[in-house]
């Protein structure tokens, strides 16, 4: 089933959009920063847009780096929070030279599927295990975790596991299974020990690096690292989740690539992930591909 995914997030909201730039609030703080698909104009007036308490100014040399300027008295981090099932995730805002803040909102959508399906297992009497890939800061792992799975988050990052761990430890969570490591060869390793999962979460960027200097380039890379997962994925009880965040690739594109490795699922949604923002306007902000068998 096709559909758009916009989840409930108090802690935060897209307050306006435009001029490939996205005014948002996490928590307290309005943030001002960069959004290549907001081709439109924006609605709010300027002053509010300048009222943000962080806006990220690009560096003229570079297309991606840039600088955060601050009003006075805002943190260059701060926690906000999200309610999943009977526990509280609170997740870290840290503003990065990449005009990132360490927190996709919009991955709440998939954390609500990822908490579902393994809270289910749990009350089957399965015990779930769940393998993060690309796993950023954390979220998912988080809402695997707080469902009861044995998680495993893997990243080539030592910083950002680093930063995933203190996200755990502030949710109230322990006993998840850290690997610093390049995503494709771990799960080349995993294929060879015969390992088996209920759930995979995947979350490739376009281009990255892995921990030893790994290239991954995701239209050359995604389609070895499928067919290891579905070798990887259990033949029931399980799901799969797949987000791709690179322009111009649709969901249909991710269906029919995740179909390829793994066959026709029990049930299967696609589409884009999406926050509309106080005047009305539908913000896309990746498309996902999940099923469940």
């Amino acid at each position: 089933m096709q559909e758009q995914l916009t989840p409930l997030f108090g802690d935060y909201e897209l307050l306006d959009s435009g001029h490939f730039e996205k005014l948002e609030r996490f928590g307290r703080f309005v943030t001002r920063r960069p959004e290549p698909q907001a081709i439109w104009r924006p609605s709010l007036p300027d002053e509010e847009w300048r009222r943000a308490d962080a806006s990220f100014l690009r560096d003229a040399r570079s297309d991606e780096r840039g600088e955060w300027r601050l009003r006075p008295g805002v943190p260059d981090r701060w926690t906000v929070s999200y309610p999943l099932g009977g526990t509280t995730l609170r997740l870290r805002l840290g503003l990065t030279s990449f005009k990132h803040v360490g927190l996709f909102p919009e991955q709440a959508a998939n954390w609500e599927f990822i908490y579902d399906r393994c809270r289910r297992m749990t009350d089957d009497r399965i015990a779930p295990r769940v393998l993060n890939l690309f796993a950023y800061t954390g979220g998912a792992t988080l809402a695997a975790r707080a469902a009861g799975a044995e998680t495993t988050h893997v990243d080539s990052v030592k910083q950002v596991v680093t930063w995933a761990r203190e996200n755990m430890e502030q949710s109230g969570l322990d006993g998840v299974r850290w690997i610093v490591e390049d995503a494709l060869k771990f799960v080349q390793r995993e294929v060879r020990r015969g390992n088996r999962y209920n759930g995979i979460i995947l979350d490739p960027p376009a281009y990255g690096r892995g921990a030893n200097g790994e290239k991954w380039i995701l239209e050359d890379n995604i389609g070895e690292m499928l067919e290891c997962c579905a070798r990887l994925l259990e033949p029931t009880h399980a799901f799969l989740v797949l987000n791709l965040y690179s322009m111009g690739l649709s969901s249909t594109l991710a269906r029919t690539a995740v179909r390829q490795a793994f066959g026709a699922p029990r049930e299967e949604q696609w589409g884009e992930l999406c926050f509309t923002d106080r005047t009305g306007k539908q913000l896309p902000l990746g498309t996902y591909y999940r099923f469940t068998r």
